[in-house]
């Protein structure tokens, strides 16, 4: 079920990268920060489900409502003249990281644990080896 945003997410950047139109302007910065809400909404999915704690109703009602609200502080700063935009680029820059790092973590303990269990393996198929040989 977690194949579905990363596909989603692969698909967008192939499209992307075929259309090759430059988006500039409030609509580029708009665009920006709707990638940026969306790409942390990946990372916050994908932690989930390394965590065993993922639900796809969750996911796609974080995923929409992080656009949505990212784009609409991003137009209120626009018309207010403040600098939303940058809150929200720190605000899901930080979210993003964090999420990273966590994800790396489980990972690394995911492959030493695999490691230590092939080890352990490896072992105990050596005794009984050397259980089964000696008289």
């Amino acid at each position: 079920m977690i194949l579905i945003p990363i596909l989603a997410l692969a698909v967008g950047i192939i499209l992307g990268s075929l259309v090759g139109a430059p988006v500039t302007g409030v609509a580029g910065v708009y665009l920006a920060v709707a990638c940026l809400a969306g790409i942390d909404s990946i990372c916050g999915g994908l932690r989930s489900y390394l965590e065993n704690k993922y639900h796809a109703d969750v996911f796609v009602t974080g995923f929409l409502s992080n656009i949505a609200i990212a784009f609409f502080l991003a137009w209120l700063g626009d018309r207010i003249g403040a600098n939303l935009f940058l809150a929200s680029v720190i605000v899901f820059g930080g979210r993003i990281f964090v999420n990273l790092s966590l994800i790396r973590r489980y990972a690394l303990a995911k492959w030493t644990e695999s490691r230590l269990k092939r080890k352990n393996q490896q072992e105990a198929e050596t005794q009984a080896r050397a259980q089964t040989t000696t008289p």
